[in-house]
């Protein structure tokens, strides 16, 4: 069992989720309350890291923000910090493919609060952050939580996006995937069937176990 490659790759989740929730609300919520001529693109390139083979998205995340692009430089130059193959590039990679993992069901959640609750909370002198947060996310609140969920086991397992933007590089890059990927390919299919298992143990429980949440939560409301 690659141990630190494990660590890694919980960390690396734990922060994408962290710094992706705040955002992702306000844009899942915005997205499920107005209403404009654009509105559909908007959707489209929320939902496009779905539908790119994530070699593409690496590719072109590796183009945006390698050293040899205008960002990358920039950001060298006036930070010292490079944005590719280390934690830091990992981590912007893994916000952007996991965009539509975390907004796309917290929209439809938001979707499905009536319209009628809102105008009533906004009628009784609640502000609009009073309203979403005694009334709209707690209502929306099973989706947020599948969502979470869902973007965190994301995370565990992504493979190819990691492998453009980060490589494998052990305890910066090297992911549980990327060691699983590793191990087949020096032929210690032992050690890469125990880290496949245990992936494939966790995200059954946890998918199962928010799955089960959210449905106790859907039945109190």
């Amino acid at each position: 069992m690659d141990w630190q490659a494990l660590r890694l790759s919980l960390e690396l989740a734990s922060i994408t989720l962290v710094v992706l929730l705040p955002p992702g609300l306000w844009l899942a919520r915005w997205l499920a309350s107005t209403s404009f001529a654009g509105k559909g693109w908007i959707e489209a390139l929320v939902v496009l890291p779905l539908v790119l083979p994530p070699t593409v998205l690496g590719y072109y995340l590796l183009v945006s923000l390698g050293g040899a692009s205008p960002l990358g430089r920039w950001v060298h130059d006036i930070f010292g910090i490079r944005l590719t193959f280390n934690f830091f590039g990992l981590l912007l990679a893994s916000v952007a493919f996991n965009v539509p993992f975390l907004v796309q069901p917290v929209q439809r959640a938001f979707e499905a609060i009536p319209r009628h609750l809102s105008e009533a909370a906004a009628v009784s002198g609640l502000s609009t952050w009073q309203t979403f947060w005694r009334v709209e996310l707690p209502l929306a609140w099973p989706g947020v939580l599948s969502a979470m969920v869902l973007t965190f086991v994301h995370t565990l397992g992504e493979f190819g996006v990691v492998l453009m933007i980060g490589g494998s590089i052990p305890g910066e890059t090297k992911t549980i995937a990327i060691s699983i990927y590793d191990r087949v390919q020096a032929f210690d299919l032992e050690s890469a069937n125990r880290m496949a298992l245990l992936l494939l143990v966790f995200s059954l429980a946890a998918v199962g176990a928010s799955f089960f949440a959210s449905a106790r939560l859907a039945l109190r409301r």
